[in-house]
């Protein structure tokens, strides 16, 4: 029997209202109930220029959930005996650096590899992530990284990389295109005709939607220069994403003990699990189990979600970046249970920084609920979460619990942390100012200004990045903007910490990033 309350459509449409104004980009979504769609609407805009509607027929960007199709031939590559997930990177891939510890292709599958995000790198060395690059860009920054996040398989933290390199390997054996590859194993035998690989935005297509952010001015064109694959790449419809979301259900391509694989939470190596398996989250939602994955890309943002013992398929696709569509689909999930808005946890506000650490994050008031702020984004917590509070993101092995002397206990991989409240208006102990090296990135930077402010300048093969510093801490800077287009609305979107030698670079994807005085 059917759990939906009788006003469940209308409460949807309200969860999509502000997408339903004239001139506003959109959003398609479907709810499936036990192989039945339950609902369906498509809200906004296709394109805002010529005033198309969007439909469930309209082309648009998934971003990573590109991701689990790319898992998905490696596993089946693997039963035809061409790869074993246990082997190591360069047996595929000579161009890719040995490091401090070997890295496997489970590695990459499932987010703990520690190679650092290639795009990040490319961002932060000077390479804007709207200007023209190749495949070969991608592969001469993985090919200079110097340095691990972590040891492989102790923790878990988000890398295009990873994909980027299964992504090549799949073609490598498969001898053809990635999108030739996606075509004939799987798209193809379940009739997603509208889904491929699209590997630059300003590719023509007939349906395909124009992708938007919002600026002071109104809605914009957003499109990034260089060229995708594997890691999140292909573009596909509702009606797409609805087969493929019940395929996951109900297996016609691919196998069940695949797709078991795939959502099995990855166990660290201290013995804790995360929310991560291979090419697909996995977590619990009160008291339900639940798989998924979302994306993200220039002007666009997706989330497939199955609640997979409750038979519940929610697909949501946008073409503007004004949603988070991760939390929307759970609140339609509360629509459907009736589950109850958990009473919200009281944070104190303002920034922590972890004991012993560079980590720092921010706790904001919103209208007296405590939300959450990083460089790698904000939003809502999680209230309801079995271990505690914890932001309310797609990928996450972060737990918070406030105490009661001020500080918060965190949980991040199974690994505890304390983080304390941090004094605004610091001062650093000295001033950073001077000229500094990585030569294996052939990043050169140089830092002006006092013990309270200054200015970032990085230079390298790659272009150039000029950002404002401000001291954090004694031992601590933030890195401020360095464009708009970036990731708008961050304070900051990474931290420098003073050593004696020079500082160590860490952003939301880039950890332990050595810089050398000179």
């Amino acid at each position: 029997m059917s759990k939906m309350p009788a006003d469940f459509a209308k409460r949807i449409d309200a969860l999509f209202q502000d997408f339903q104004k004239p001139g506003s980009p959109g959003a398609v979504v479907a709810v499936t109930e036990h192989g039945q769609e339950v609902f369906a609407n498509a809200y906004g805009l296709a394109n805002i220029n010529d005033d198309v509607a969007m439909n469930r027929k309209t082309i648009l960007r998934i971003g990573s959930q590109t991701k689990q199709f790319t898992v998905l031939m490696i596993l089946m590559l693997e039963a035809e005996g061409k790869l074993n997930l246990a082997d190591a990177v360069q047996k595929y891939l000579p161009y890719v650096p040995v490091l401090e510890h070997p890295v496997t292709l489970a590695h990459l599958c499932a987010n703990t590899s520690g190679y650092r995000d290639h795009l990040e790198s490319m961002i932060f060395g000077g390479l804007s992530i709207f200007a023209p690059s190749t495949r070969q860009t991608g592969r001469d920054v993985i090919a200079r990284q110097d340095a691990l996040n972590f040891k492989p398989g102790s923790a878990m933290l988000y890398s295009n990389a990873g994909f980027f390199m299964l992504s090549e390997i799949v073609e490598e054996l498969d001898g053809t295109s990635f999108n030739e590859s996606l075509r004939r194993r799987i798209t193809g035998p379940l009739g997603m005709d509208d889904t491929s690989l699209l590997i630059r935005d300003n590719a023509a297509m007939k349906r395909l939607a124009a992708h938007y952010t919002l600026r002071p001015d109104g809605f914009a064109n957003l499109g990034w220069g260089l060229d995708l694959g594997g890691e999140g790449g292909m573009i596909s419809t509702l009606d797409d994403m609805v087969v493929w979301q019940q395929n996951l259900f109900a297996p016609k391509v691919g196998t069940p003990a695949m797709y078991e694989r795939m959502s099995t939470r990855w166990t660290f190596n201290n013995g804790a699990t995360g929310a991560y398996g291979l090419g697909l989250v996995s977590d619990v939602y009160r008291g339900r189990r639940v798989v998924g994955h979302g994306g993200t890309v220039a002007g666009g943002k997706s989330e497939s979600t199955r609640f997979v013992d409750d038979g519940l398929g929610i697909v949501i696709i946008a073409n503007h970046d004004q949603i988070a569509p991760f939390s929307v689909a759970r609140r339609i999930a509360d629509i459907y249970f009736g589950n109850e808005t958990p009473k919200p946890v009281t944070f104190a506000p303002g920034r922590y920084r972890q004991e012993g650490g560079s980590d720092v994050f921010e706790i904001v008031d919103t209208n007296g609920v405590a939300t959450f702020l990083n460089a790698g984004g904000g939003g809502t917590f999680d209230f309801g979460a079995a271990h505690g509070p914890k932001p309310e993101r797609g990928i996450t092995d972060l737990v918070l619990v406030p105490r009661t002397d001020g500080k918060i206990d965190g949980t991040f991989c199974g690994m505890p942390r304390v983080f304390a409240p941090m004094q605004p208006a610091a001062r650093a102990a000295r001033p950073l100012a001077g000229k500094y090296r990585n030569s294996t990135q052939g990043f050169d930077v140089e830092i002006t200004g006092d013990d309270s402010a200054g200015e970032f300048r990085m230079r390298s093969d790659l272009g150039a990045l000029n950002a404002p510093l401000v001291a954090a801490d004694k031992d601590l800077w933030f890195l401020l903007q360095p464009g708009a287009d970036m990731r708008p609305g961050l304070p900051w979107t990474a931290t420098l910490t003073v050593t004696g030698s020079g500082f160590e670079f860490n952003s939301d994807r880039i950890r332990k990033l050595a810089f050398t005085k000179i």
